[in-house]
């Protein structure tokens, strides 16, 4: 009987020791998500390269094995403020702390350092691969007229995979998405101006390396980040707002953006000290626009460079 590519499921829990299946369940840690991947064997190529007397390839062995996970979740909360989303451990083991406030709010800001990680059960109708250690990296989208995403890419530990039958998820603490648009999207500003928002993307921009050292143990590592993106707004007259000016000032300045009109459902992003690159033009249905581009940097303090708070 053939394999129905559209029965996939995946869990995922934070692990109390790193690498260390947690056994997520279906009842406890299935998320909803979309755009749902594996590549079950990511490798480097090793090959043997012996001298022959004839033409041919050379067998190849496998190096680094290792597993990626890439899905989408739609940008909303638990719909419980001081609830955590269901996709909170994943935030995590992007490198991100999670700050619980009850009844107020879930908060997840940068750390650089004791970086948590997650159990993935991917689950491909009959088989289960189980992915330990994963950690990752993600970006997040938000377009006017559709719905605003995470989109995560995981890489972790591969680990033989099995014939097992799909787990019964339970979908909690992932309210319904709301769309990226004006009565949707509550506020919005940008170096103190609160313009028209077309679009905003953000990558978290982690560097993951995956090592497999003699004598160590095999474990995904975060490196560093290096967040930034790109706002797309309606160009203004200079006397409103002139991004050409600070963009080759030398001042940075606040991003943020409120998505969700209940609580338990609003997301806020927060970007305090974030800096221009080059300003451009952009042409929307005869509409001048500009682009942004920016990243987001820590002040001295460190680990500050953007929060992602759900109320």
């Amino acid at each position: 009987m053939p394999l129905l590519t559209r029965k996939r499921l995946l869990l995922a829990k934070t692990e109390a020791t790193y690498g260390t299946d947690s056994t997520p369940t279906g009842s406890a840690n299935a998320i909803l998500v979309r755009n749902l991947e594996i590549v079950p064997l990511q490798s480097d190529i090793v090959q043997r390269e012996l001298i022959r007397p004839y033409l041919g390839n050379y067998e190849q062995l496998l190096a680094n094995t290792r597993v990626q996970v890439t899905f989408e979740v739609e940008l909303a909360g638990s719909g419980t403020a001081g609830t955590a989303p269901a996709y909170g451990p994943v935030l995590k083991a992007c490198g991100l702390a999670e700050t619980l406030v009850a009844t107020t709010s879930a908060t997840y800001a940068p750390v650089s350092t004791s970086f948590s990680s997650v159990t993935l059960y991917f689950f491909q109708d009959g088989i289960r691969h189980i992915v330990t250690g994963a950690r990752g990296t993600f970006t997040l989208n938000g377009t006017v007229g559709a719905i605003p995403t995470i989109a995560f890419t995981m890489t972790g530990i591969f680990n033989a995979p099995t014939d097992t039958a799909l787990a019964a998820p339970t979908y909690t603490n992932q309210s319904t998405p709301l769309v990226f648009k004006n009565s949707n999207t509550t506020s919005f500003s940008a170096f103190s101006y609160s313009g028209a928002l077309q679009s905003i993307d953000l990558d978290f921009g982690n560097e993951i390396i995956y090592r497999e050292l003699v004598g160590g143990t095999k474990e995904v590592i975060i490196t560093d980040r290096k967040p930034g993106g790109t706002l797309q707004i309606e160009a203004v007259l200079l006397a409103a707002k002139n991004y050409f000016t600070v963009s080759t000032g030398s001042t940075t300045g606040s991003i943020t953006l409120q998505h969700g009109t209940t609580a338990g459902n609003i997301a806020t992003l927060t970007m305090a000290q974030s800096d221009l690159a080059d300003v451009s033009y952009a042409d929307m249905n005869g509409i001048q626009m500009l682009n942004l581009p920016y990243v987001a940097t820590p002040t001295a303090a460190g680990n500050d460079e953007l929060s992602l708070a759900f109320t």
